[in-house]
C-alpha cells in the first residue's frame, strides 16, 4: 500500500525532485558499535544527561516515526532500513531486491525522562505483534516487527517484555529481538513524512497519536521547590543567593541581559515557565526585561521597602524564588510595565530544544506579542 502510493507520487512527478535530492551520499552506515548506544550530551537543560539509542521495526516506518515524536523524552527519532544483506540501499532496493532490510525507526531518548521498558509498552500498542511480515495493507519482509539494540544490556529487556506479551496472545508472537547489524538512514522525503503529508497512508490508528502525546506526561505536581540541602547542590552561588537571600547580581554583566533568541525563561528552581522571548524587549537598565509573565498565576508580588526605597518585589509562586522587581515604566503598548528580573533567577531554553526538554506546549506563545493572561 505505502509503495503504491509512492508510485503516485510519481506519476504526479514530485517523486523525481526526490530522487535527484536526496539519494546516494545521505545514506551512512551507522555499524553496530555499544559505544553510539550512550553518549554524554553537554545541554542538560531539563535532561539527565545522558542518552540511549534503540531500533523499532513496526511495519511501514512513517507512522511508527510520528508516533515516537509525540512521547516525552523522545529526543529525535528517523527513519531508516536495519539488519539486511547489502550496503546503502535505496527506498526502491528494500522494496524490490530482496535485500532483507526492515523499515526501522532509530529512536534516540533520555532515560532520565522514559524507560525502554515504557517505549517497548507504547511500541506495542502500534502493532500487530503475531503477523509476520505484514502491518496493515503493508506486506513484505521489510515490514517485519522487531527491536534492534546496540547495547546488549537491552536484550534481556526486550526478552522480558516479549514474554509478558506473549501470554496475552494465543498466536505466536513474532517480534524480532535481534542485535543491530547495520542502520542506514531513509532518504529525506521518508523524514517526518507525516508532518510534511498529514493526509498520507499511516497503517497506526490516528488517536494513537494523541494517546502518545499523553502517555508519559509530566506530573502536575512536577514543578515542586527542591529542599534547600538539594538546591546548593543544583544552583550556582549567585543563583543561591539570588533565588533564597532575594540577592542581585550585577547590571549588564549577566547571562540573559543580551539574550533575544526566541524561547522560554523559567524558573532555575523549580523549572516551571515564567516568561517567553515574545515578552522580552531592550529596556536598558542592564538586567533582563519583560513586559509580562506567561500568567499572572505564575508569580506572585510583594512589597519590598529596602534600601530606603519602595518597590514591588516578584517571585516564583510555585519555588519562592526571589525573581526581581516590576515598574510601571515598560513600553505603554505593551501594557506600561518592566518585569526586571535577574539571570540568576531563570533558565532559558531556546525555541529549538523546547520540545525536547518537555515545554511543546508553550511554542505558539513564541509567535504572538501577546501572551494569555
Amino acid at each position: 500500500m505505502k509503495f503504491f502510493s509512492i508510485f503516485i507520487i510519481a506519476i504526479l512527478g514530485s517523486i523525481i525532485l526526490y530522487f535527484s535530492a536526496n539519494h546516494g551520499s545521505k545514506n551512512k552506515w551507522r555499524g553496530n558499535s555499544s559505544s553510539q548506544n550512550l553518549k554524554i550530551i553537554m545541554n542538560t537543560n531539563g535532561i539527565s544527561g545522558n542518552t540511549k539509542v534503540i531500533y523499532f521495526a513496526g511495519g511501514c516506518f512513517w507512522g511508527t516515526e510520528h508516533f515516537f515524536e509525540q512521547i516525552r523524552g523522545v529526543l529525535s527519532s528517523e527513519a531508516g532500513y536495519a539488519n539486511g544483506n547489502t550496503i546503502n540501499p535505496t527506498y526502491e532496493d528494500v522494496c524490490s531486491k530482496n535485500t532483507g532490510f526492515a523499515e526501522t525507526v532509530k529512536v534516540v531518548y533520555d532515560p532520565g525522562q522514559i524507560s525502554l521498558e515504557k517505549l517497548i509498552d507504547l511500541y506495542f500498542k502500534t502493532i500487530d505483534p503475531t503477523s509476520l511480515n505484514r502491518q496493515g495493507n503493508d506486506r513484505g519482509t521489510q515490514y517485519r516487527t522487531g527491536i534492534y539494540f546496540s547495547d546488549a544490556a537491552d536484550s534481556a529487556i526486550i526478552a522480558k517484555k516479549l514474554l509478558e506479551l506473549r501470554i496475552k496472545y494465543a498466536a505466536p508472537i513474532v517480534v524480532e529481538n535481534l542485535p543491530l547489524k547495520n542502520y542506514y538512514e531513509a532518504e529525506e522525503y521518508h523524514q517526518d513524512y507525516l508532518d510534511k503529508n498529514p493526509g498520507g497512508y499511516c497503517h497506526i490508528p490516528r488517536d494513537l497519536f494523541e494517546y502518545a502525546k499523553n502517555a508519559n506526561a509530566l506530573p502536575a505536581n512536577s514543578y515542586v521547590k527542591p529542599d534547600d540541602a538539594t538546591l546548593k547542590k543544583k544552583l550556582t552561588p549567585l543563583q543561591y543567593e539570588v533565588t533564597q537571600h532575594a540577592a542581585t547580581e550585577s547590571p549588564f554583566q549577566n547571562e540573559y541581559n543580551n539574550e533575544f533568541r526566541d524561547g522560554i525563561y523559567v524558573d532555575i528552581t523549580t523549572g516551571e515557565p515564567l516568561f517567553v522571548s515574545a515578552d522580552k524587549f531592550k529596556s536598558g537598565c542592564g538586567w533582563p526585561s519583560f513586559s509580562k509573565p506567561i500568567s499572572p498565576d505564575l508569580i506572585k508580588e510583594l512589597e519590598d521597602d529596602s534600601y530606603g526605597m519602595s518597590r514591588i518585589e516578584v517571585r516564583s509562586k510555585s519555588g519562592n524564588a526571589h525573581l526581581g522587581h516590576v515598574f510601571n515604566d515598560g513600553p505603554k503598548d505593551k501594557g506600561g510595565l518592566r518585569f526586571c528580573i535577574n539571570s540568576a533567577s531563570l533558565r532559558f531554553i531556546p525555541k529549538e530544544e523546547m520540545k525536547r526538554d518537555g515545554y511543546e506546549r508553550y511554542l505558539p506563545l513564541l509567535e504572538k506579542t501577546d501572551a494569555i493572561h
